[in-house]
């Protein structure tokens, strides 16, 4: 089976057990919103609702597909991937895909079986992951088999804060002495255009935003040519991308003076005014970190 044919129908399977857990409901998110929701393409989103229409389950409404019936298990795929590499590669899109859309939240605890069971992967798929994942301490080993989600205080936010600062700003600098003909000049032109295009459409599509910014600070830190940096992204892409225990009440706000921020960023890069770009970058990561704290005050409320 080839991986896009497995992706495919791993994603079918995990949008029936969002319907059937309550997680998706009538009429569903536009193609874009599962798009954003489950880390896949609109092209995949499209050969998954297709799926679920044949099958009787989905039944599309003008522009809008509405839950006909629940889905059942034979809807779905008996699928597993042919190598631990490829069950790896799912089960962590999987995972964050999970903390994205509140299925584990701070506190919430489950098994390695559970979790296999829902990817349809191995478990030693998983434990291998989460043994790796628990590096960044937000995860508790219970005892074998058995983990819990764990929750980050102030100190680890602004903890965490410091180590972003200093990877970014080290990176900006690197980035303002790219040589002229360096291809990222060229991406960061590319990324201002879509960060304008947005934008425009920031009402309906805010929750779009968490790529643009993963591809935002992606860019940035590209420029150090430091394979440690690129690490770095993992811990930040789980709190910052997929909203790990942030309360939504002011997501779209958030997005919107973020998305004003990284084009103010980037527009001082491409003029190379090198001051100017550490400066808003300061000014962002700022916010950031304020709202990161007001998140967790509300949270712990």
């Amino acid at each position: 089976m080839s991986r896009t044919q497995n992706l495919r129908q791993n994603v079918v399977n995990q949008m029936i057990d969002g319907i059937i857990k309550g997680h998706i409901r009538s009429p569903l998110p536009s193609q874009a919103g599962l798009a954003e929701m489950y880390n896949i393409s609109r092209t995949t989103v499209r050969h998954t609702l297709t799926h679920l229409h044949q099958r009787g389950v989905l039944e599309k409404v003008k522009d809008d597909y509405v839950i006909l019936r629940m889905p059942l298990a034979e809807d779905g795929f008996e699928c597993m991937s042919h190598s631990l590499d490829e069950q790896g590669k799912l089960f962590e899109k999987a995972f964050y895909q999970m903390i994205n859309q509140k299925q584990l939240r701070a506190g919430d605890s489950f098994t390695e079986l559970q979790l296999s069971r829902a990817v349809n992967v191995s478990p030693v798929v998983v434990r291998e992951f989460l043994l790796r994942f628990s590096r960044f301490d937000l995860i508790d080993n219970v005892r074998r088999g058995q983990w819990s989600m764990k929750k980050f205080d102030q100190n680890y936010a602004e903890q965490l804060f410091e180590l972003r600062q200093m990877l970014e700003t080290h990176a900006l600098s690197r980035f303002i002495n790219l040589p002229a003909q360096d291809s990222r000049w060229l991406q960061a032109k590319e990324l201002l255009n879509r960060h304008r295009e947005l934008r425009d459409t920031i009402s309906d599509n805010y929750r779009l935003f968490s790529q643009l910014d993963r591809d935002f600070h992606t860019l940035i830190l590209s420029a150090a040519n430091n394979p440690f940096f690129n690490q770095s992204l993992e811990i930040i892409s789980v709190i910052f991308h997929f909203h790990y225990q942030w309360d939504e009440t002011d997501l779209k706000q958030r997005n919107i003076i973020a998305i004003e921020e990284h084009m103010a960023i980037l527009s001082a890069l491409i003029c190379r005014s090198d001051q100017e770009a550490a400066r808003e970058l300061h000014r962002h990561l700022d916010t950031a970190k304020q709202s990161m704290i007001r998140s967790i005050k509300q949270d712990a409320c």
